[in-house]
């Protein structure tokens, strides 16, 4: 790594699903970077943790939901400019017991269709995760 380059930070994504399908996303509070944006919940990796580790323990935080079902999605690079981030998504669902995801620290969470994903106003990070999902729903179909 060179001098003045930044070390990325790797960071969990939930692409939560529900039994229609649907999609979780929650919004950042205003005074936080990005505020306002809205984003697949999660939060970054702690040394020592594994994504999967990272992904149930931020859930539980943020919305305070237990997840099962989790799987890779394709993995990517983010410059944001005042961070480097390495984007690991996870689609997971609700575990079975789990309560309703509450915001704990987000302003809103909303349950939205594969194609209402692009009329939110999403952290740049989160728009390859979307175009990774319609690529798997165009293979698919």
């Amino acid at each position: 790594m060179e001098a003045g380059e930044k070390r990325p930070v790797p960071v969990v994504a939930a692409v939560i699903t529900d039994n229609r399908g649907r999609f979780l996303l929650a919004q950042r509070p205003a005074h936080k970077k990005l505020g306002l944006k809205w984003e697949f919940p999660g939060g970054k990796v702690e040394l020592g943790e594994t994504p999967e580790a990272a992904l149930a323990r931020e859930l539980g935080e943020e919305l305070g939901v237990e997840i099962t079902g989790i799987e890779p999605l394709p993995q990517f690079q983010h410059d944001y400019g005042f961070a480097v981030i390495d984007m690991i998504p996870l689609r997971c669902r609700l575990a079975p017991a789990s309560p309703a995801p509450h915001a704990h620290e987000h302003v809103d969470l909303v349950w939205v269709e594969l194609d209402e994903l692009g009329t939110y106003d999403l952290a740049p990070a989160d728009l390859p995760v979307v175009e990774e999902l319609r690529k798997g729903n165009r293979e698919r179909g």
